[in-house]
């Protein structure tokens, strides 16, 4: 079996977005080129350690290559994601580089591995194992650093957009409150 490779170069759009209520969002990673649409499900945290390692990268860029960080643009992604929504997979691993040459940088995500696949791969020899774990789907995008920095910004307010944040012990507050362990399992609530 191939490995399926999701290939956008310079696509027109390249965002992350949700779909649900905050509390029950699916978070997407989305490109568009042209017709061809790739959407790509991820974890919250997901996102924001790609728009945080994006934004260290391109410091790193600007500062290695002697350059002006890229400015802001006034214009703003904020339209929703494209349909239809038709999850290619689920990301696990997720590399970022800088080609120099090309002065892009470049995301690619990896399939989540299960558990089953993982238990075929251990069953088999080692090198039968090695050249089927390139099986896996990819998605690969080459984006321009005005791009990624929009990505970035956008990223952030998405995952900053969702439930507030219990200053007790961090973890999420729905609207009827939740069980905070440093309360000793008494319900808080927001304050009004």
């Amino acid at each position: 079996m191939a490995r399926v490779v999701h290939s956008y170069d310079d696509p027109e759009r390249f965002v992350a977005g949700t779909v649900g209520e905050p509390g029950a969002r699916t978070f997407f990673l989305q490109a568009r080129a042209g017709h061809r649409l790739t959407s790509v499900a991820c974890e919250k945290e997901q996102v924001m350690a790609l728009a945080e390692r994006l934004d260290v990268m391109l410091d790193e860029v600007a500062r290695r290559f002697d350059r002006d960080p890229v400015a802001q643009t006034s214009s703003e992604d904020t339209a929703p994601l494209e349909q239809p929504i038709e999850e290619e997979f689920r990301a696990g691993t997720m590399t970022l580089a800088w080609e120099a040459d090309a002065e892009r940088v470049v995301i690619e995500v990896f399939a989540v591995v299960t558990a089953e696949q993982a238990e075929l791969e251990e069953e088999e020899d080692p090198v039968t194992a090695a050249m089927e774990s390139d099986d896996a789907e990819v998605f690969v995008v080459r984006i321009t650093e005005l791009q990624a920095r929009a990505f970035a910004r956008r990223a952030v307010a998405l995952v900053a957009s969702g439930r507030p944040s219990c200053p007790f012990c961090g973890r999420p507050i729905d609207a009827d409150g939740h069980i905070c362990p440093r309360a000793n399992g008494y319900r808080r609530h927001l304050p009004e």
